[in-house]
């Protein structure tokens, strides 16, 4: 089924070898065809990670692909086609996507084909722009808050609060009815996960006898989990306001990664995109309000900026809008 006339190709942002920003250049390419358990997208926009970069540096490249390759895992927009064994979307569907298998090619571009797997229709609350640059993110989040299996009221120190992932953690976890507190990157960062609902907000950055006194005035009983993500001297200075038997999970990719203390159990945990996570996801967001923070947006032709502001500090997300 196809919503209208398709072009036969389009422009998107891709590159014919591994490297820096540099090699990413614009150029037309044809529409990728849609298997019968796939659909596609006319993008709207497309989340920018790091990810992304690795993939442009030649180290997670999805599997199947071929130069020219298309990057870019997470993209919203609008189901033009849908193949003969779809059921769960049809043609005219606003959807988000996070795809990180997608041999066709990716979301820098005006098209994208996707299984329909990995695909969802955008929760009531987020600008579908928006939408582009939560799926990775906010479903990793969600497996981090899998890992770590709090209930209701337990303490949760959330460690890189105010990125990409922790802003959406932060968010997520407030809605399964624990208490977070927020360790956060400057002022601004503060401000972010306060606004978010963050029931303690710290600046990372500040001195760390007082970082810890503020924790214990809080929890006095100690954190019952730390989601890390970011390693370092601080989340092990943090690890001291763990309760007994406390955990800590982090996404694969923190360097360095926690280590095992006696007492601490370190769990390590990936996102994962499939229909159940992704309707669990969507019935969090649609229970209140939800905000995706979005640092900078850059049209397609600024791709390169953009993976240039990855290697620098932001709250957020970055976003590339393409149509």
């Amino acid at each position: 089924m196809v919503d209208g006339d398709v072009p036969e190709r389009m422009q998107a942002a891709a590159f014919d070898e591994f490297g820096g920003p540099e090699v990413i250049t614009l150029r037309k390419l044809p529409i990728p065809q849609v298997a019968d358990d796939e659909v596609l997208i006319k993008v709207l926009s497309a989340g920018v990670g790091v990810w992304d970069a690795y993939e442009r540096e030649g180290v997670l490249v999805p599997e199947g692909s071929a130069l020219p390759i298309v990057p870019g895992s997470d993209g919203a927009g609008t189901v033009i086609a849908a193949g003969s064994k779809v059921t769960s979307l049809a043609v005219g569907d606003l959807v988000y996507v996070s795809a990180t298998m997608r041999p066709k090619g990716g979301f820098y571009a005006e098209y994208a084909s996707v299984k329909a797997e990995y695909a969802a229709t955008v929760p009531d609350g987020v600008p579908p722009e928006h939408a582009g640059a939560m799926p990775t993110d906010a479903l990793t989040a969600l497996a981090g808050l899998d890992a770590i299996s709090l209930s209701a009221g337990a303490w949760l120190l959330i460690f890189g609060a105010s990125g990409g992932q922790g802003h959406l953690a932060v968010q997520l976890a407030k809605r399964q009815g624990l208490n977070v507190i927020a360790v956060a990157s400057g002022a601004d960062g503060v401000a972010l996960v306060t606004r978010l609902g963050a029931d303690v907000s710290l600046e990372g950055h500040g001195d760390m006898t007082d970082v810890l006194a503020r924790i214990r005035d809080a929890a006095p009983g100690g954190v019952n989990a730390i989601l890390a993500m970011a390693g370092g001297a601080t989340l092990d200075r943090l690890t001291e306001a763990l309760a007994d038997g406390g955990v800590v999970a982090f996404p694969h990719g923190v360097r360095p990664e926690p280590q095992e203390r006696p007492g601490v159990m370190v769990r390590a945990y990936d996102g994962e995109s499939n229909p159940r996570q992704l309707q669990r996801l969507n019935e969090l967001i649609e229970a209140g309000p939800f905000v995706v923070h979005v640092a900078e947006k850059f049209p397609l032709g600024k791709v390169r900026d953009a993976h240039q502001r990855l290697q620098t500090s932001y709250s957020g997300k970055l976003l590339l809008t393409v149509a």
